[in-house]
């Protein structure tokens, strides 16, 4: 039987004080405390005498700056996949993340809020889950018998985790199970998925971070 696990890695926290929900803006970088955390998951992986293969990223920017320290920890180049990218976000820009009662507050908002189960205000989970999906298996196909690290965003990430899980998509922001530089270990047997693990390797540096997700 042959094992193979992709690792679905969170970026760390990003240089944020205005609180925005950023999405897919350029120029969100990882904070101080978010380049510690990138470091911390690369220790981590570099000591887990894993035998990983690859290490490929969303193209942003906190996806590549999580990524860079995990490559060279493990003597690898770093990959972009553009299917790895945030979720789009109609409310991009704006700091409704960091307080949704805007949402009932301004009108301009409203056109987008009439089902919460698609969602209506940005890209269809459906979407996400069919990108990320797809991402995955070309990872577990190329490095078969081995595992490989793909960093990428919550949203995304967790839309791939109920979707393997064969749970429903549509949830609450506040019940994912997904935090900054956390793991979702995909397992795959024969290629079939078996099961996954989650874990938080910065844990300890959580404490006190920025909450507001991209998206």
């Amino acid at each position: 039987m042959v094992t193979t696990t992709v690792h679905l890695l969170r970026h760390g926290e990003v240089h944020n004080p205005d609180r925005v929900l950023y999405g897919r803006l350029a120029g969100y970088h990882l904070s101080e405390r978010g380049h510690a955390m990138a470091r911390t998951v690369a220790d981590h992986l570099a000591a887990s005498g894993g035998d990983i293969a690859a290490v490929v990223a969303s193209p942003l920017q906190r996806a590549q700056e999580t990524a860079a320290p995990v490559g060279a920890a493990l003597g690898l180049a770093v990959g972009t996949d553009e299917r790895l990218v945030e979720a789009g976000n109609a409310f991009e820009g704006s700091t409704v993340g960091s307080d949704p009662a805007q949402l009932l507050r301004s009108p301009r908002w409203w056109k987008y809020l009439w089902n919460p189960l698609r969602p209506s205000w940005g890209e269809p989970y459906t979407e996400q889950v069919a990108r990320m999906r797809a991402a995955v298996e070309d990872a577990r196909r190329a490095h078969e018998g081995r595992e490989v690290v793909l960093v990428s965003h919550q949203l995304p990430v967790w839309m791939a985790r109920l979707s393997f899980e064969g749970r429903p998509l549509a949830h609450h922001p506040a019940r994912r199970q997904c935090a900054l530089a956390s793991l979702t270990s995909l397992r795959f047997e024969d290629g079939t998925f078996t099961g996954l693990h989650y874990s938080e390797p910065a844990g300890a540096l959580l404490l006190g971070a920025d909450p507001v997700p991209g998206a």
